[in-house]
């Protein structure tokens, strides 16, 4: 059977309120997408931010008096709400499945790949990490996550304790893991990330003792020889006397998740404790790389 789906573009803060409102009115599924390509992300644990300008798509049967639903709904919004909609017919899918298509898999580097549980790794002797599509960030497909990924493939981390600071779904610290790190400590703010991390690293096989997962107050003292950090820039300036204090002198250093304006101030706020080569870009998005002073 064919759908019908309506899509809404509005303002983010208004995307909860629509979506309860389709749902209302009989929607069988609603979506919430990015209208403008927007990158975000979560600056406070357990919030789910959108984009400034966001579609709200909603599925109903065939049988549906959409015409009729639209004008219900339009008539319970202020007229300003709503910046403009449309209709389509969709062809029958498996929707609950129809998702998957979009992710296949990805190589970094010479050794690195992830894969979706569902699809089988490309080549079965690289390093293959398995990871789905989840709440926390970090599947490979945004410009932060590779250019940390590359880092770890070409870097040496056998037998050294790795931090990844702001694990997120903790891909970085499963690479680190299955590259040959002696012991990986993820961190993270953010519960849900926390059990994205755990989650992630039973799936991939990796032993708990290995990789073990924290939030910040409960991390251990320790001293590092490599330490990861893909998160924003203003917690990076914030977060750089303890990261000195969790690092051996000589260690690396490798973060990402800052744009190419917020470079020079975050190479002064690091100055001081570390030795930073040049950035690294992609996409507007930058790597710094470093080691701990002696």
């Amino acid at each position: 059977m064919p759908w019908q789906q309506v899509k809404l573009w509005l303002r983010g803060e208004n995307a909860d309120d629509m979506e309860q409102l389709l749902l209302d009115h009989g929607a069988a599924s609603v979506s919430l997408l990015d209208a403008r390509d927007q990158p975000i992300f979560q600056t406070e644990p357990g919030a789910t931010p959108l984009w400034d300008e966001t579609i709200v798509a909603a599925l109903f049967t065939m049988a549906t008096p959409l015409e009729d639903i639209m004008a219900q709904v339009l008539g319970q919004i202020p007229m300003e709400m709503v910046s403009h909609y449309h209709v389509e017919l969709l062809e029958d899918k498996d929707w609950r499945t129809a998702w998957m298509a979009d992710f296949h898999p990805m190589q970094f580097g010479q050794r690195l790949w992830i894969c979706p549980s569902w699809l089988s790794p490309p080549d079965p002797e690289a390093v293959n990490i398995l990871l789905d599509p989840g709440l926390a960030f970090g599947t490979g497909t945004h410009p932060t996550t590779a250019l940390c990924l590359e880092w770890l493939d070409q870097a040496d981390i056998s037998d050294r304790l790795v931090i990844d600071y702001g694990c997120g779904s903790g891909v970085l610290g499963i690479a680190a893991a299955l590259l040959g790190a002696r012991q990986v400590l993820a961190v993270d703010n953010d519960p849900q990330a926390v059990t994205a991390t755990n989650t992630n690293r039973d799936h991939n096989r990796i032993d708990a003792g290995l990789l073990q997962c924290f939030l910040p107050a409960d991390l251990p003292p320790v001293q590092a020889d490599v330490l990861l950090a893909n998160i924003l820039a203003q917690p990076l300036h914030e977060l750089a006397g303890h990261f000195a204090d969790l690092m051996k002198p000589g260690a690396h250093l490798v973060m990402s998740g800052l744009i190419q304006n917020q470079v020079d101030d975050l190479l002064v706020t690091y100055a001081r404790d570390f030795e930073m080569t040049s950035p690294v870009l992609r996409d507007g998005w930058v790597r710094l790389a470093g080691r701990r002073r002696a």
